[in-house]
């Protein structure tokens, strides 16, 4: 009997279910994490990049994470970046170098990106960016007497790049420089006909005054002398005639872009015409594109491009439209409400283009 009565109560006492654990709240584009991956993401890119000039962040426009195990999360991020003044080889810290303003005709770059955190470590799985320059017309209104960007196959450009390497090389006592690759370029036209340039070179095996003798024997350096730099000249074709130029070379560096990766060597091929300094991809445009996809070869995941290309298939990597703000009209609030701002596009840094 007594047992009988055991069994009752244990029947009748109230049965405790574990309650599943909520799960993290969804990371706002401007929370510390977010931005930390972002930092990553960035100096991913702008590593993997072989062309033109460093990107910085301008807006986290989404972040998605999806768990994958204990202190194992996939996180997916797009990205809106500006073009700054630092080129791609120079050794300045992103941290430093200036984005550049309206006037000056700036670029900026979409970017998805897929990255994998681990016991809280960041790493890049795939990323897939498109750069592109701000409208004529955007920069007409902000500087109507701004010159705007030129075509880098211009002739005018073109012509005013080799007269200003050609007067270097002619004056320096230090080596002889080749072009690698056109930066970019403007031209004005009034008051004064003005081409203004920027380029990236290298020194050579020859001393400017050797070159003189035999140009065609002068080499860029092997890889564990390189010595590259950058150069800005202007030409002033009327109505007085004039030319500046100014190169600055960088001294070695330990490289972290092979040398065949780098500026003016990455297409070079037989029968190839590379002395305009400029890469296939990027004849007839007026900045370099950051046309960026990369797989990360010691990634953990062998489909991240696959996976990459799912999660974005319905976007473009384009200018992205801004979502609409959330309604909060049809529930009542206090005097003086202002609704919270959403978690997603987060702040603008620089400018919106």
């Amino acid at each position: 009997m007594k047992a009988l009565v055991a069994l009752i109560l244990l029947v009748q006492l109230p049965i405790h279910k574990a309650i599943p654990a909520a799960p993290p709240a969804p990371l706002g584009c401007d929370d510390p994490e977010s931005e930390a991956a972002a930092e990553v993401a960035v100096n991913y890119i702008n590593g993997q990049s072989h062309h033109g000039y460093k990107f910085t962040l301008n807006t986290i426009e989404d972040i998605r994470v999806v768990p994958q195990g204990p202190n194992n999360d996939i996180i997916f991020l797009e990205l809106n970046l500006l073009e700054t003044k630092c080129p791609i080889l120079s050794p300045t810290p992103l941290a430093n170098c200036t984005v550049r303003s309206f006037a000056e005709h700036a670029v900026e770059g979409d970017c998805d990106v897929k990255l994998q955190k681990v016991n809280g470590i960041l790493s890049v799985l795939a990323s897939k960016c498109h750069s592109h320059a701000d409208s004529n017309e955007d920069v007409r209104k902000v500087c109507p007497d701004c010159s705007l960007l030129a075509r880098m196959n211009n002739t005018e450009v073109l012509e005013a790049v080799s007269a200003a390497l050609n007067d270097y090389n002619s004056k320096t006592t230090g080596p002889y420089l080749r072009l690698l690759e056109i930066g970019r370029a403007k031209i004005q036209y009034h008051p004064g006909h003005i081409i203004a340039t920027e380029f990236a070179v290298g020194a050579t095996n020859c001393s400017a005054e050797e070159a003189k003798a035999n140009v065609g024997a002068c080499q860029l350096l092997p890889e564990d002398q390189s010595n590259f730099g950058f150069c800005t000249a202007v030409m002033v074709k009327g109505p007085s005639q004039d030319l500046q130029v100014d190169c600055q070379l960088y001294g070695h560096q330990v490289p972290h872009i092979p040398l065949l990766s780098r500026p003016g060597v990455t297409y070079i091929h037989p029968g190839q015409d590379t002395s305009a300094g400029l890469a296939p991809s990027d004849v007839g445009f007026t900045n370099h594109n950051l046309g960026l996809a990369h797989n990360n070869p010691v990634a953990s995941e062998s489909s991240s491009s696959e996976i990459l290309r799912s999660m974005f298939a319905a976007k473009s990597v384009t200018k992205r439209a801004v979502a609409a703000p959330a309604q909060h009209d049809k529930v009542p609030r206090p005097v003086g409400f202002v609704p919270p701002p959403p978690p997603c596009p987060g702040k603008i840094r620089h400018f919106d283009i």
